[in-house]
């Protein structure tokens, strides 16, 4: 069985894409985000030795939880933090400073951490959610500003790393960028209907180094953050991945569409 990629940009369907691949095919083993992964690491720390003891110590009242949410990979610990449940103040902002989006490692190391992993990872029959684009592009346009071409050449790079025998991608394609993101800014609310999704994304935006760059502050900004995002990854799957990349519409694809 191939590993199966699933990714789109925000609003595509993911999610459903996912569950009904998973219901067609059970036996694969599903990474979604904040899940560990053999590969990505959205939503998890990156961590050395001193720095897991530290934590251990600091919050010792939830060590056993940490330590079942933690996979060591040489000399770095992964932990699934925001699998834990607690209401200790500060305790997932903490967490959240290990990550290594958002800018918190240098580009090269960055690229390295990613490469290194793909690298590494000879197991199929995985089914990954947003692990091969979207958070790596993300960081790549907001927080290290790189230029098309120099995303386009990482990706070229490290496509040498995978092994693409067992590799397929589904990319869900959205003809309406803008209506699929008004439509998840109202459905990700709470049940009095505020919204939660949309200002926590606007703020990642309004706040990021491109963000600040660009004069971001608004909807409107968003949807050509998300059009750039998407014709990008298009651009990818046509110069990169190729026959490896089968391109769907979002939402209105046919279950014969996602044959393995």
């Amino acid at each position: 069985m191939k590993n199966i990629f699933v990714e789109g940009i925000q609003g595509a369907g993911k999610s459903t894409l996912m569950e009904k691949v998973h219901e067609m095919y059970p036996q694969l083993k599903v990474c979604r985000e904040g899940d560990y992964s053999p590969i990505e690491l959205a939503w998890c720390t990156w961590m050395t030795e001193s720095d897991y003891h530290y934590i251990l110590q600091k919050y010792d009242m939830l060590q056993k939880e940490i330590q079942k949410n933690t996979v060591q990979e040489g000399n770095h610990y992964i932990i699934t933090y925001t699998r834990i449940l607690t209401d200790v103040p500060g305790f997932h902002k903490e967490l959240e400073k290990y990550e290594i989006y958002q800018g918190r490692k240098s580009l090269e190391e960055f690229e390295e951490i990613i490469i290194s992993r793909f690298r590494r990872f000879k197991e199929t029959g995985y089914l990954f959610e947003c692990s091969f684009f979207q958070n790596i592009v993300e960081d790549m346009i907001l927080y290290y500003q790189l230029e098309d071409e120099e995303i386009v050449e990482f990706y070229r790079r490290l496509w040498k790393e995978v092994d693409m025998e067992n590799f397929k991608m589904f990319y869900l394609f959205s003809e309406n960028v803008e209506e699929n993101i008004r439509v998840i800014k109202k459905e990700r609310s709470d049940q009095q209907g505020n919204e939660m999704w949309y200002p926590l994304m606007m703020e990642y935006l309004v706040c990021s180094p491109y963000g600040k760059t660009h004069g971001y502050t608004g909807f409107d900004d968003m949807i050509s953050h998300f059009r750039h995002r998407q014709e990008l990854e298009l651009r990818i799957i046509k110069e990169v991945l190729q026959e490896r990349a089968c391109v769907i519409p979002a939402k209105k694809w046919r279950e014969d569409d996602i044959t393995c």
